[in-house]
């Protein structure tokens, strides 16, 4: 039997490390090909594992006696704190010790860690964040989140087959969709990069490009993958969660207006419930980069036991996805160069 190891940063998150190890333990209830890698203080971990001794033999401690905080400098932090969790969970990858690593600590220095530590996937030239956001129809991949502020056109391409790899070997999706996010349909419409984007991404041959959307369409469930600058990306993951905090908040005003609406709310209690739940982050886990040489989960800094749980989860479904390896076949397919504005 195949076995799937995966290290996680125990100390890193509002809630570590006991949510982060119940988490872990929770994964490894679920998944028995599984297998954990715990990197933080041995004796605090040691005492958080009581009560696990049905999945005891398949969890191991990584020593690890330095945390990287949210007040620290992200790239200073990777290279000075060499002993902190993230960065010896990190290394296990690196070291293959383990095939996948997941932590909810510091974004920057997570995504500092897979730059810097584990190193990009030959060929991809800046690694991508994604995050996997409900639509109307059916959940999307979010292309870059906010790893790459300043975009070349090469970039969106691999962040088109970063994603596309991911929806189809993790998520399922047989062909997903890649849509290009831009002000206009047409091919012809918004700026430099978007048109040059468009002409390379309609010339490559690794996956199903189906053109442009205009932020009001991405919920629509025509596409599977959205591609965007990490800029724009992350003002689109940014609004989005706004956007939903403020609805349900006027929901839940208008609810309390009279006697009717709460009746009423009484009675839709069950589709709230459920719009509730397909809308909350415990039940994706964490948004993968995308690129590095190895599977990387950044889980929410505020995860609970479930959250975790799925993160580690997730991570496992990378590393059965090979995706990796998907990544590097695929990128053959895209186009090298520009020449004088011409795909050559």
């Amino acid at each position: 039997m195949s076995r799937f190891t995966v290290a996680v940063d125990a100390m890193g998150g509002d809630h570590a490390p006991e949510a982060i190890v119940s988490g872990a333990i929770r994964a490894l209830r679920q998944s028995s090909d599984l297998e954990i890698l715990l990197a933080g203080p041995a004796d605090k971990l040691n005492a958080l594992l009581q009560d696990a001794q049905d999945v005891q033999k398949r969890i191991s401690i990584l020593p690890a006696n330095e945390v990287i905080s949210m007040e620290d400098a992200p790239m200073l932090a990777v290279r000075k704190k060499v002993d902190s969790s993230m960065v010896q969970a990190v290394l296990a990858v690196k070291e293959g010790r383990a095939q996948a690593v997941v932590s909810a600590g510091s974004t920057g220095a997570f995504l500092a860690c897979g730059m810097f530590r584990l190193g990009r996937i030959p060929g991809v030239e800046r690694p991508a964040l994604a995050v996997l956001i409900p639509g109307t129809q059916k959940p999307f991949l979010l292309m870059d989140s906010g790893a790459n502020a300043d975009c070349q056109s090469k970039y969106l391409d691999q962040f088109a087959l970063m994603g596309s790899v991911y929806m189809k070997n993790v998520v399922g999706v047989a062909d997903p969709a890649v849509g290009l996010v831009n002000i206009g349909a047409e091919a012809e419409k918004g700026n430099r990069l978007a048109k040059e984007a468009h002409e390379r991404m309609t010339a490559q041959s690794s996956y199903h490009f189906a053109g442009n959307v205009e932020a009001r369409d991405i919920p629509s469930g025509a596409f599977d993958v959205v591609v965007a600058d990490g800029f724009t990306g992350n003002v689109i993951l940014k609004y989005t969660e706004g956007l939903v905090g403020a609805v349900m908040g006027m929901i839940k005003a208008e609810v309390n207006t009279s006697l009717r609406c709460k009746i009423g709310a009484l009675l839709m209690k069950p589709a709230f419930r459920a719009l509730k739940h397909k809308m909350d982050y415990n039940s994706v886990g964490g948004a993968p980069l995308l690129g590095v040489e190895g599977a990387m989960v950044k889980a929410h800094g505020s995860s609970g036991e479930m959250a975790m749980a799925n993160a580690v989860l997730q991570a496992e479904k990378m590393i059965r996805g090979d995706i990796v390896e998907k990544i590097r076949d695929g990128l053959t397919g895209l186009v090298d160069k520009m020449d004088g504005g011409e795909i050559v």
